[in-house]
């Protein structure tokens, strides 16, 4: 396996456990910088905006800005505008809203219901308004921001974003784009923030199918950490990762590792 050139980190589970931070985790930022080896913290979670999750990140020691992460709304807001796609129906919290600045606002004339993680703030007729506004206009778009299962919270498993979309697919007999991991568009977009080839992208998470299973069909690497929602049998569902590490603190090791191989086989070809 040759080396990749850039990498995407996925936070929960990866970096942190909710408001815990993964043991290592900060000094494995510090030494990718350090490195200057090109790389994104990338999340499904919809509930945050990045200034909240950058704030987070810096209360645990871990540098960041708001340009060096990439999530779902901000691949959605930047998707609708590109199409002129507008107004769109919001289904997130009102801090995560502020990330569609490009997009009109309105369930008025909807031609885009965004669906996004509103956890306990869910109910019967949230969700049947989402319905209607589907129902009314069989040319509204249904944009899924991810289609992750659920996520560990601090009190236990917690369903996720997938449910709820999957609810409006069925009823609706509508396709969703989906603008989160696990899809193409997701990875590609954050290929072309960082202006490298899919190919040359390793995605590290915590999830076998979101994060490594999406990874690997868009053309990118990915790796698996034993931390987080990771469990054994996640290696026996069909997902071959390209690599399996105990934890993101393991990363600058393993990457050592590769390069060292790398120069071998270089040394080999053109002794």
């Amino acid at each position: 396996m040759s080396r990749p050139h850039g990498i995407l980190f996925d936070l929960d589970g990866v970096i942190y456990n909710g408001e815990t931070p993964i043991e290592g985790s900060a000094e494995v930022i510090a030494w990718v910088r350090r490195e200057r080896i090109p790389y994104l913290l990338v999340t499904n979670t919809t509930s945050q905006p990045r200034q909240t999750l950058v704030n987070k990140l810096q209360s645990m020691g871990i540098a960041a800005s708001t340009n060096e992460i990439w999530t779902p709304a901000v691949a959605a807001n930047l998707w609708l505008s590109e199409r002129g796609v507008s107004p769109a129906a919001l289904f997130v919290p009102p801090e995560t809203a502020a990330e569609f600045q490009d997009v009109v606002i309105s369930d008025e004339g909807a031609k885009a219901v965004v669906v996004g993680d509103l956890g306990s703030s869910w109910d019967f007729a949230t969700l049947n308004r989402a319905f209607r506004l589907l129902h009314a206009d069989t040319e509204t778009q249904l944009v899924a921001l991810g289609m992750t299962r659920y996520w560990m919270s601090p009190t236990g498993p917690s369903l996720d974003v997938a449910p709820f979309v999957v609810a409006l697919v069925h009823a609706t007999g509508r396709r969703a784009v989906v603008l989160g991991k696990p899809s193409r568009e997701f990875f590609d977009a954050a290929a072309l923030k960082l202006g490298l080839p899919a190919a040359d992208l390793l995605m590290i998470g915590d999830d076998i199918r979101a994060d490594v299973g999406g990874a690997q069909g868009a053309g990118l690497r990915g790796a698996i950490v034993k931390t987080g929602k990771f469990r054994p049998e996640d290696l026996e569902q069909g997902v071959q990762p390209d690599a399996v590490l105990n934890s993101v603190a393991d990363f600058p090791d393993w990457w050592l590792t590769v390069a060292r191989s790398d120069e071998s086989n270089t040394y080999e070809n053109n002794p």
